[in-house]
């Protein structure tokens, strides 16, 4: 008795559960989803951070699992800082799901059907985005589960202030014609007109989704074909790349890579994108006329952004990495200060705190627009880590020698200026090669300069640095009047004859720099028939010389004029004046009295050449 009970008991529970299941799939089936109005706005809110409202909420099919809701009059406002301007209105949006998931505890809508959307995406100068509710929001891949969607009478407008570009695009889809945006706008203030195309949710066979994308102008035109892993995946995409622009960072307002001002640019590449990372497979292009191709993964680790690639050009010019505006202002930069040896490369490293990365990169021939440069090739690595940038090895290959060594530039201590730090040599060079080519004056040289000091500029960084510079230029020959004249010989410049040479033994000039004034020492330049002493001061950024000179002759003076010269200006344009008394009548008559009767003065020694050209390269 009791077993039959308990069975009877099972029966009727069985019984009630089922009854109860029907009634609740029965329920689900009729359910009016209008009366959840209220909780899709709260969800809705909830998910954008701001009050989103619904006008009508209704069910449109009369019964069944696959459901279709209907909204009307949706709102989405923008952050208060974005006001009047709402994120987005929606005049109508049909949501096709099947009821049923929500017994799984999860909403998967499997149609979108909308129509008259207005959408505003606002981004401002500092960065902020209306259409995230903060920074830090994780950005969402592709619904892969969404069969079709339906896009009709729908505008976007994109107003970027942070990069100079607004477009505004009707976008439509449908089964016939695909998902399709165009319009037209302005990046950097030039015109564009922009279109994009994939096919309808309900074209795809389950593998991947192809995509096109056309911006084109007269100042910038770039175009890409690619594929999806699934209907807006970005995150897994394969894609093809090829772009043409009047300077550089009109291509950059649209990748967004921090790339600066150059001459006009064409570039193709082959790119994969993958969650945490970007590979350029391959990139080739050309800049004014400077050419480059390589390699580049960008990955992303532990907020922190990771390159590595390696990049080749057959012939480069520095020109070309300025725009014409560029150009002009370094031009008149320099006609207002002079011409400068060491360039005003800018290296503050504050904006690039997360971007780590290991790069090398190799030149075949460096020309210029200026003329025949001593400059030819150039190669290294570049390493960067949390602010610290190394180029080593450093090799630049010169018309005769090279320069070979190491840069650093450190601003990991969070300084507002880095550290700059320079270790180079410059290699079996010759007089000539370094003036371009001829003159009257031969001899190898050979120089070091070991430097340090902040700026944020290499210019800025010498102008405040402490190190030394040494230059050594030995073996060589010059005109025989030269000669003559560094041991101020006026009788024997005046004799030698235009053919007549003298043997340059040495040059030696050694710089001790504090703060950017370098005090001169030695100063020598030896030849066979004289020897020049110099002392004095050079400083940067200025290149300013103030060196006190006095020569002398190995051998008795035809006529030797007593005094000292100075050596001003700058390294690149130096001056070399001759007090007056030197050049007076007076001093003339004197030197012919003191030629007449032997008493000229002591005569110069050979200098140790060895041991001063060690002492300024060590």
């Amino acid at each position: 008795m009791p077993t039959f009970l308990s069975r009877r008991r099972v029966r009727v529970i069985l019984a009630t559960a089922g009854a109860l299941l029907l009634c609740a799939l029965l329920a689900l089936a009729i359910f009016p989803w209008g009366m959840l109005k209220g909780a899709a706005e709260s969800r809705l809110t909830q998910r954008f951070g701001r009050p989103v409202t619904i006008g009508t909420m209704e069910r449109v099919d009369p019964v069944g699992f696959a459901t279709i809701v209907r909204l009307r009059d949706v709102r989405i406002p923008g952050p208060a800082w974005s006001a009047p301007r709402d994120l987005a209105k929606i005049g109508r949006i049909d949501v096709g799901f099947n009821a049923l998931s929500l017994l799984l505890g999860r909403l998967s809508p499997h149609t979108i059907d909308i129509s008259g959307a207005q959408i505003n995406l606002v981004r401002t100068r500092d960065g902020r985005e209306n259409w995230r509710q903060d920074k830090s929001a994780d950005r969402q891949s592709g619904n892969s589960s969404l069969d079709r969607l339906t896009v009709a009478n729908s505008r976007l407008r994109y107003d970027d202030a942070k990069q100079d570009r607004r477009f505004d695009m009707a976008f439509a889809s449908d089964a016939g014609a695909g998902l399709r945006l165009q319009g037209s706008g302005t990046v950097r203030g030039a015109p564009v007109t922009l279109a994009a195309r994939a096919p309808a949710l309900s074209d795809r066979d389950g593998g991947r989704w192809p995509f096109e994308a056309r911006i084109t102008g007269e100042a910038l035109s770039m175009h890409t074909r690619g594929t999806m892993a699934a209907p807006f995946d970005t995150d897994r995409m394969t894609l093809d790349v090829t772009a043409r622009a009047n300077d550089l960072k009109l291509i950059d307002a649209i990748i967004e890579a921090g790339l600066f001002q150059t001459q006009s640019v064409t570039l193709s590449a082959h790119v994969r994108r993958e969650p945490t990372r970007w590979l350029i497979d391959r990139l080739d292009g050309r800049i004014g006329r400077s050419d480059l191709s390589g390699k580049l993964t960008v990955d992303k680790v532990d907020g922190r952004t990771k390159l590595s690639g390696t990049f080749v050009s057959r012939q480069l010019d520095f020109d070309d990495f300025a725009s014409d505006e560029g150009l002009r202002r370094a031009a008149a930069k320099k006609r207002a200060i002079g011409p400068r040896i060491v360039p005003d490369t800018r290296v503050n490293l504050a904006k690039v705190g997360k971007t780590d990365g290991t790069i090398s990169f190799r030149v075949g021939n460096i020309v210029s627009r200026q003329g025949p440069s001593s400059l030819k090739t150039l190669a290294g690595t570049l390493a960067l880590d949390n602010r610290k940038l190394s180029v080593a090895p450093l090799t630049i290959g010169l018309s005769q020698g090279r320069i070979a060594g190491s840069a650093i530039v450190d601003q990991s201590d969070g300084a507002p200026e880095p550290l700059v730090r320079l270790d180079l040599r410059l290699l079996d060079s010759s007089i000539p090669a370094l003036g371009g080519g001829g003159g009257s004056v031969t001899g190898r040289v050979d120089a070091r300069a070991v430097l340090a000091g902040r700026g944020s500029t290499i210019r800025e960084a010498v102008g405040k640095s402490s190190g030394r510079i040494g230059v050594v230029a030995r073996n060589g020959a010059m005109p025989a009047e030269i000669a003559a004249a560094l041991g101020f010989d006026a009788g024997r410049a005046l004799l030698a004859g235009e053919k007549d040479r003298a043997a340059l033994r040495c040059v030696v000039v050694g710089i001790a720099l504090r703060g950017g004034r370098g005090t001169v020492g030695p100063f020598v330049i030896d030849t066979s028939q004289s020897r020049l002493d110099g002392a004095g001061t050079v400083t940067f950024p200025g290149e300013t010389l103030a060196v006190r000179l006095t020569g002398a002759p190995k051998q008795d003076a035809v006529l030797r004029l007593p005094g000292s010269a100075t050596l001003s200006g700058t390294i690149s344009e130096p001056d070399v004046q001759v007090p007056k008394e030197v050049k007076s009548v007076g001093n003339v008559f004197k030197a012919i009295g003191r030629a007449i009767t032997g008493k000229q003065g002591p005569t110069a020694t050979d200098a140790d050449c060895a041991a001063l050209s060690a002492r300024v390269l060590r």
